[in-house]
């Protein structure tokens, strides 16, 4: 239905900053929750950061303050912005869209293909 792209990852230093952006198409975005989820290596899957339709957002302990996720309705993309980045921020991370909860991570049904976030001195 909504297909998600991820773009942005990247190499950097820690302390550095990366800005990861999740463009949406085949249906309208602003109809869905977007959620940031990143996988470490050896690690499962956990929830980063969330932008519900009216602009909610969450964001889990570890990145709170360091982070900031965005949607822009008109070009049908999302984005979030990792400042300070740490070595333990390291993953792949991935967008997804979701209708109902945008905290609940059995709502989010549609996932990008992953983008790599490397953070190493």
């Amino acid at each position: 239905q909504i297909q998600l792209e991820e773009s942005g990852g990247g190499l950097v230093q820690p302390g550095g900053s990366l800005r990861l952006s999740c463009a949406a198409s085949g249906r309208t975005f602003s109809e869905y929750h977007m959620g940031w989820f990143r996988q470490a290596p050896g690690k499962e899957r956990e929830f980063v950061a969330a932008i519900s339709v009216s602009f909610g957002t969450y964001y889990t302990d570890s990145v709170k303050g360091r982070f900031t996720i965005v949607r822009d309705n008109a070009k049908n993309t999302g984005y979030m912005q990792m400042n300070s980045l740490k070595p333990e921020d390291r993953a792949v991370y991935y967008c997804a869209a979701a209708t109902g909860y945008y905290r609940n991570y059995e709502c989010y049904k549609y996932w990008g293909q992953g983008t790599q976030v490397t953070v190493s001195s």
